[in-house]
């Protein structure tokens, strides 16, 4: 069996879902009551992939809302909760999907391994971000040359270049891509530095001097609410993924030449029949998910019940290849740009 933990996108969603399913209670409580909710198993699932593999899956919400983020104690509460009914219900390999992977990583969650009387198998969980990282190259590489951009002779610049996906994602078009010239952008200089030695090239810049030169700009970082962009300094036309969480680059540079694709984002070959992604605004619920959970799925498909995507920076190529081999084998598709975009450009 495969697990997803996720969370609602906002405190009034959250409600909102509690109070579909029945959680009254929960759903008219304030955010204090929140933050004591226990997670809930709040579905099961079964899926057949596109080469006849069945496996069962069930969804945790971990009663965590963004609104939580500043309260650190909470933060890690609700994680590790999740983890650990994921762990009792024996589910097999589980995905930690939005704000629960990053709240991991941050609060480094590896020194708690014990959760009141349960002691966590980290082999059990995965953050999904091998499939992520591999599914932004794949957008890169499909959407580009719909719009004009040729990659071999463009400028690739990755926002959040030294994070576990933003170093994957630099490897892997460094190596196997070959765009003319990546430009690294990050906030803290040593690590951009031991990533362009590691990678034998790369140009270091801030993010204002990226932007202007880049054909394509993939964000693995969050965006600053504060952040203002001339969009007439971008070039046109110019590809923006948005592998960030929560996805918010339309509202800041969607426009004339400038095209934005939800990055991270895959499509399965059939409906599955689950109601979990409704929370994550997908535009094809049914079928659309987060690279990350999806991660979960594949590894169950492929009978791999490790925690494959794990630590910072122990992304390889390899593995990239095996999980996005596995992904187009059982039916899931890279989310791409959309018609009015793709007219737009050809206009």
């Amino acid at each position: 069996m495969f697990g997803l933990i996720g969370h609602s996108t906002s405190f009034d969603d959250a409600k909102e879902k509690a109070k579909g399913l029945g959680y009254e209670h929960i759903a008219k409580g304030d955010l204090d009551v929140w933050c004591s909710a226990p997670p809930q198993l709040v579905e099961h699932v079964n899926v057949v992939s596109a080469i006849g593999k069945r496996i069962e899956g069930a969804y945790i919400d971990s009663c965590f809302v963004p609104e939580m983020l500043g309260r650190f104690k909470t933060a890690r509460r609700k994680v590790l909760n999740a983890m650990e009914l994921a762990q009792k219900k024996g589910i097999n390999i589980t995905a930690l999907g939005g704000f629960t992977s990053i709240i991991f990583e941050n609060f480094n969650l590896l020194q708690n391994k014990q959760v009141r009387n349960t002691t966590l198998e980290w082999e059990s969980f995965t953050t999904g971000n091998t499939h992520t990282a591999w599914v932004i190259c794949r957008q890169l590489e499909i959407n580009a040359p719909l719009i004009g951009i040729d990659l071999r002779k463009a400028r690739v610049a990755v926002v959040g270049a030294t994070g576990d996906i933003g170093s994957a994602v630099c490897r892997w078009l460094s190596e196997r891509t070959g765009v003319a010239e990546l430009l690294l952008v990050a906030r803290q200089q040593k690590p951009l530095q031991d990533l362009q030695k590691d990678l034998g090239g790369g140009q270091i810049l801030n993010l204002e001097e990226a932007l202007p030169q880049a054909d394509a700009i993939i964000w693995v970082a969050s965006l600053p609410k504060t952040l203002e962009i001339d969009r007439s300094t971008l070039k046109n036309p110019c590809l923006m993924i948005d592998g960030g969480y929560p996805k918010n680059l339309d509202s800041k540079f969607n426009g004339s030449g400038i095209h934005v694709l939800k990055g991270g984002i895959v499509e399965f070959f059939t409906d599955i029949g689950w109601n979990m992604m409704e929370l994550a605004a997908m535009d094809k619920p049914q079928r659309q998910m987060f690279a990350c959970f999806a991660e979960a799925m594949l590894l169950e498909f492929e009978e791999c019940h490790t925690n494959f995507s794990w630590g910072r920076n122990n992304i390889t190529l390899q593995k990239m290849d095996f999980i996005g081999e596995a992904s187009v084998r059982h039916g899931f598709s890279v989310l791409g740009l959309n018609e009015a975009s793709l007219q737009a450009a050809i206009a």
